[in-house]
This record gives structure tokens, sequence and C-alpha cells, in this order.
């Protein structure tokens, strides 16, 4: 039994006041490890750019891209999914896929042009932040995981680093460094759209595929290993390109009177005469 005076205390008690949960101290070792490596590869991108040797730092941004779609499917399939997680993963692409990739630009073809080349870098880190923000929010609330609202930053990250891999000798003249500017604006700009690109989370890797699948990825590990330049230029601007090449699709299909696969059947004739209201005579 509690006494009068205790009882009026407990009933004056402010919100605030009550006992807050308590949130579990510690981090998921695997995952996290992940992560870390995530960003040291965009670390060691940023400094090897500083030394101009632009051949040693772009693969960087390649390994944090395969790091970077290891940890989360890790951590779903092994449980260790969490908060924590997700805000340093995030903090972790803003570097690899934001920072790196800007500098590495800037450094290989952007300086010539002096404060536009530092405009088109910044402008390249801002727009990878807002769509890893924008990212966070729309996986919180659900949606389609088929396919990305804008660009994923490090496909985006991939244009420049693909380019600068391909060719790393660095641009030092005005009108050859041109091309860098479109190289960094288009992916930057694509970030923070809503033109979707295709995801590919909802690849089962636990379910029986076909052979002939196993021979498409080994002939792709075959190719890289053969010609890592040309195959990886190609594989960058393909998944830039592939969105334009949906969008046409679904357009044609809607001037040719085809309806898409997600769009909804229309109602039947019979259906809407039932509805309509009797005309008066």
């Amino acid at each position: 039994m509690l006494s009068p005076q205790e009882g009026r205390l407990r009933f004056f008690r402010r919100i605030n006041d009550r006992p807050r949960r308590r949130f579990r101290r510690g981090v998921y070792l695997l995952p996290s490890l992940l992560t870390m490596g995530n960003m040291f590869c965009g670390y060691a991108c940023v400094v090897y750019a500083m030394r101009g040797e632009f051949e040693t730092a772009a693969p960087f941004i390649g390994f944090a891209i395969v790091i970077d779609g290891l940890d989360g499917r890790i951590a779903r399939m092994t449980g260790t999914t969490s908060a924590f997680g997700v805000e340093f993963d995030s903090l972790a692409d803003i570097i690899s896929f934001g920072i790196a990739p800007a500098i590495l630009s800037f450094a290989w073809g952007l300086q010539p042009l002096g404060r536009l080349g530092w405009a088109a870098g910044f402008m390249f880190v801002a727009c990878a932040a807002m769509r890893l923000a924008r990212f966070n929010i729309q996986s919180a609330s659900g949606g389609d995981k088929r396919y990305f609202v804008g660009m994923p930053s490090p496909a985006a990250a991939a244009i420049p680093a693909a380019t600068v891999f391909a060719y790393p000798v660095g641009l030092y003249d005005y009108r050859a460094a041109l091309p860098a500017l479109v190289m960094v604006i288009v992916p930057a700009i694509l970030m923070v759209s809503t033109i979707r690109f295709r995801s590919f989370k909802t690849f089962d890797l636990q379910s029986r595929r076909p052979y002939g699948v196993l021979l498409f990825i080994a002939v792709g590990i075959v190719a890289i290993w053969a010609r890592p330049r040309d195959v990886l230029v190609v594989i960058a601007y393909s998944y830039l390109a592939s969105a334009f090449i949906g969008m046409a699709i679904t357009r044609f299909r809607h001037r040719g009177g085809q309806a898409p696969a997600d769009a909804p059947a229309p109602a039947p004739e019979h259906v809407e005469q039932t509805f309509r209201p009797a005309s008066k005579s």
C-alpha cells in the first residue's frame, strides 16, 4: 500500500521522469568489420588520388562496392542487423561513394576547371548524402524492393571510378576536362532524381537456379579478369542507361495500348454498365 503522499507524487510525476528504455551495448562484429573495410577502401582511394596514383585509387571504389553489397546481405542472413549497423553503413557510404569519387574526379580531371570543378565535386558529395538519407527513410517506411528511386550511390560512384580506371592518365587541359564535368554531374543528378533503377535485392541466392546462371557468372568473371578496364566501364554505363531503356520500353507499351505488368487490370465492361445511372426520360 502506498501512502497518500507517495500516491500524489506518482500522480504528478512528469512523463519525462519515467524510466527510459536502456539500449543494448555492443555491436555485431562481422557486419561491422565489413563496413569498416568499406570505409577503409574509401579512405585509401582519397589518399592515392591525392598522390596522383589514379590507377591504384580507382579500384578501391570497386572493392568498396563489393563489400557494401556483402555486409547488408550477411547481416540479414545471420540475423545480426541493428540500428547501429544501418547508421554506420550510411556514414561509411558517404566516404566511399560520396567523398572518395568526388576527390578522385577532381584530382583526375576537374582540377583544370577551377571553381567549376570544385562546385561539381561538391555537388556529387551533396547528392550522395541526400540520396542515402532518402534511402534510409524509404527503407524504414517500406516500398517496392524491386526498384531504387534514384540511382544508387554505389552505382553512381562506379561511373567516375570505372572511367578513371580505364583512362588513368589525368586531364590537364580545360577543354579536355569538360567530359569529366559531365561524368560527375550526370550521376549526381540521377541520384536525387525519381527515376527508377533496377534493384537486385530480390535475387534469392538460396533457391535453385539453372546451370546456365553459373556459366554466365563464370563468363563474367573471366571477362573482368581478362579485360577489366573495358568490361567495368561497360557494366557501369550499362546500368546507368538501363533506367532510360526501361522508361522508353514503358512508354512504348503505353502508346501501343499494352498495360505494364504491374498495372491493375481494367474493370470489365458489364461492371461499368451495372453502376451506370439510368437516364431520365
